[in-house]
């Protein structure tokens, strides 16, 4: 339970239960009724000092009548919150026959500078002054100054306007400040389901990059051990040797990206070394001993010098475009092009013809590509693939390397 669940007699209703405009009037508060009953007490107080003044010069009749007519204006504060322009009319024009009325028009005028436009609070006002300084020559008071009275009236009127409308500040103020932290709890949701998302992405695309690797090469010599069970031992041995390889590499791989998620000190694969331009030429070669014929070409002399942010980002983009070759165009040979210099950015090209025989049919989401975009994109750079002119795939992929 919070504090304001626990003080919620303390508040207005309409802080308690706030609503738009087509919201159910909310229900009066135990401080709703105890300010109401305040309200009533101060009217009927008021009034039964202006009934007693003016029983001094007027008949029982009409003093009778000032009674009725102020227990009923005091009664009409309880509609003083469903209807306040109404009321306040209502009780200006019976204040200028009936000076009892004077404190309940006080009351409602309160409730007007709360409650409406400060257009309305004007009229209303000046409505209020006017029947108050009539009412001078209409209940004339011979014990009292007809000026003095017309100048205590504008003054109590005033005092009791400028005291709503600082009321009614305060509630604006503190409406702005709750609806600034309900807007500042949901955009802190937003940002949380913002980065849960993008972390699911991250892992996502990292588990693609690294595994889809290692497990395509696993499918690849299973599938020659399955369709060569004649081959000669010697190639059966280096097939199992490499499918063992992979498949501890991909464990590795897995154990690597398990660590990440982990808190960190909880398991030490988490710090394995990641891999970088430097680790392209290790690469390339587990490819050519997977079978497919690749040709590098680089001119980045010291691989090191590279950011590793951008060095780990040629390194994915190359795994993966492999992998599809192996996948899509077996038996052709992949050329990877690295260019770049300090300054203008490192470029990225790499280019398969299309293969020579029908393509056996493997099942791919697609998501691979898109993951390399985002990559690229995350890494300030760009990267664009497509068929090639020759009836292949090209990829070309530009990424920032500071001077």
């Amino acid at each position: 339970m919070t504090r304001t669940d626990r003080q919620r007699w303390l508040l207005p209703s309409h802080l308690v239960e706030p609503g738009g405009s087509g919201a159910a009037r909310p229900r009066r508060t135990a401080r709703d009724w105890a300010v109401d009953t305040a309200l009533f007490l101060l009217a009927a107080f008021v009034g039964l000092l202006a009934a007693d003044a003016s029983a001094q010069y007027t008949s029982e009749t009409v003093t009778l009548l000032d009674q009725l007519a102020g227990a009923a204006a005091c009664c009409a504060l309880w509609l003083r919150r469903r209807w306040p322009v109404g009321l306040a009319v209502a009780l200006s024009l019976a204040n200028l026959v009936a000076p009892v009325a004077a404190g309940a028009l006080l009351a409602s005028l309160f409730s007007v500078a709360v409650r409406r436009p400060f257009r309305e609070i004007a009229w209303i006002g000046a409505l209020a002054v006017a029947t108050s300084a009539a009412q001078v020559f209409v209940r004339p008071d011979p014990t009292t100054n007809a000026g003095l009275s017309v100048a205590l009236g504008f003054i109590l009127i005033l005092l009791v306007t400028a005291w709503g409308m600082l009321v009614r500040s305060r509630r604006q103020l503190v409406e702005a400040l709750r609806e600034r932290a309900r807007r500042a709890e949901a955009e802190a949701e937003l940002r949380a389901a913002q980065a849960q998302r993008l972390a699911r992405e991250a892992i996502a695309r990292e588990m693609h990059d690294v595994l889809a690797h290692r497990l395509t090469l696993l499918s690849v010599h299973a599938g020659a051990l399955e369709f060569r069970p004649d081959a000669p031992p010697e190639q059966i041995a280096r097939a199992a040797g490499v499918i063992r390889d992979s498949a501890h590499e991909a464990l590795q791989d897995l154990r690597e990206i398990i660590g990440v998620l982990r808190a960190p000190g909880e398991n030490g694969d988490g710090d394995r070394p990641q891999p970088t331009l430097a680790t392209l030429d290790a690469l390339v070669d587990e490819s050519r001993e997977a079978g497919t014929e690749v040709v590098l070409d680089t001119t980045v002399d010291d691989p090191a010098v590279v950011p590793a942010a951008t060095g780990r980002t040629v390194y994915r983009i190359a795994q993966e475009a492999l992998t599809n070759a192996r996948k899509h165009a077996p038996g052709t040979t992949v050329t990877v092009t690295v260019r770049g210099r300090p300054g203008e950015g490192l470029t990225v090209d790499i280019h398969n013809p299309a293969p020579a025989g029908p393509v056996p049919h493997v099942p791919g989401s697609g998501q691979g590509l898109i993951g390399l975009t985002e990559r690229a994109a995350l890494a300030g750079g760009r990267l664009e693939h497509g068929p090639a002119p020759d009836g292949g795939f090209a990829l070309h992929a530009w990424l920032p390397w500071p001077a």
